[in-house]
């Protein structure tokens, strides 16, 4: 991880990409239905902050990600349909869909609809300009790492 105040963090970071229509009116719903909760140990993130790329460090690639991630605290990185499925339990009929994701075929299923919708995101939901969201900008810069001198 790139900076030590994110080694003692004890939280998952579900880092979803804040040009997306789709991505952010997920992460609101989301958080409507407590999946942000306390219990569950996940706060999601704009991949496009200072705080995703301080995380990802080397990993990190301008622009938007091809899909969201879930960086654990011990910086293991799930993609895609596999970045979702923690949060699953903390839902409201969480467990019936964690259960149903255990099925045979139902799980393939899942991760090529995820994909195909991740493809052509842009197109079937649109873009938010990132201008217009204030968590691109670091929310508090104080925790940012010192910065090495060369």
């Amino acid at each position: 991880m790139a900076g030590s105040s994110d080694d003692n963090r004890q939280e998952c970071l579900l880092l979803y990409d804040g040009r997306c229509r789709l991505c952010v009116m997920a992460k609101k719903g989301l958080e409507r239905l407590g999946a942000d909760a306390a219990s569950n140990k996940v706060r999601m993130v704009m991949y496009q902050s200072e705080e995703a790329k301080r995380v990802l460090g080397a990993q990190y690639r301008p622009g938007h990600p091809d899909v969201a991630l879930l960086v654990s605290p011990n910086v293991e990185i799930a993609s895609g349909l596999d970045a979702f499925l923690p949060l699953l339990p903390g839902l409201k009929c969480g467990r019936f869909l964690s259960a149903l994701f255990k099925l045979p075929l139902v799980r393939p299923l899942g991760s090529m609809l995820y994909w195909v919708v991740a493809r052509f995101r842009y197109a079937l939901f649109g873009e938010i300009p990132l201008e217009s969201c204030p968590e691109v900008r670091d929310p508090n810069p104080s925790q940012l790492p010192p910065q090495e001198s060369p």
